[in-house]
């Protein structure tokens, strides 16, 4: 099982200066993409300290300048593993597209308020859901965790505010590193890496590009 990719050439001339402004070019092009069905998903990989990786799909909810950020439960697997061993990767396989953004660096906790706001826009389903699910837990059935949601759903019918669960928040993944990969025919693929470089002079980070051999 074997495509050949026909895409144009990326070139350093090419890439924005910074990559949160690359990432946005990308973004935008794979969000209006009708190929890909959720172009915000993202593999999300942590790893215990003693180096057992575990990886899962998750959805990006935002980015900026300051990095990018997805939610979770704090006591899931995810959560208990960036809690002993903050670093992280995410990768977005944007495959109709021929192409992946690969993000590594670390996550921090969001702020609560930061949080208290995006969970005010989740569905009220989604709002339950965060407190029906003790995410990663050993559960007997799905018919234990539809109980627990219905008794949720009477406890805070639609009209009334669901509050945030406290074990539940985000996580801002802040890269150090950020690789554009464009696949080519004969597996000749483009892939320029943004590597955070620390000013000596204190006026914040800077980006150095480099190509990596495919």
């Amino acid at each position: 099982m074997r495509e050949q990719y026909r895409t144009t050439e990326l070139t350093v001339a090419d890439l924005a200066p910074e990559p949160i402004e690359q990432f946005t070019r990308w973004f935008k092009i794979a969000a209006t993409s009708p190929a890909i069905h959720e172009p915000n998903a993202m593999v999300v990989s942590t790893a215990t300290p003693d180096g057992r990786p575990s990886a899962r799909t998750v959805l990006l909810k935002h980015y900026d300048e300051a990095g990018f950020v997805f939610y979770t439960n704090y006591g899931s697997r995810k959560g208990g593993e960036l809690a002993a061993n903050p670093y992280i990767a995410l990768l977005f396989p944007w495959h109709p597209l021929a192409r992946q953004v690969i993000v590594t660096g670390r996550a921090v906790r969001t702020g609560r308020d930061e949080t208290v706001a995006y969970f005010r826009t989740r569905p009220h389903g989604s709002q339950l859901g965060a407190w029906a699910s003790h995410q990663s837990s050993v559960i007997e059935s799905r018919e234990e965790l539809l109980a627990r949601y219905e008794e949720l759903a009477a406890r805070y019918p639609a009209e009334e505010q669901v509050p945030v669960p406290p074990e539940w928040g985000g996580f801002r993944v802040v890269p150090e590193t950020v690789e554009f990969w464009q696949g080519h025919e004969n597996r000749l693929h483009d892939r320029l890496r943004y590597v955070r470089v620390a000013d000596g002079d204190g006026d914040g980070d800077e980006w150095r590009v480099e190509r990596l051999s495919p």
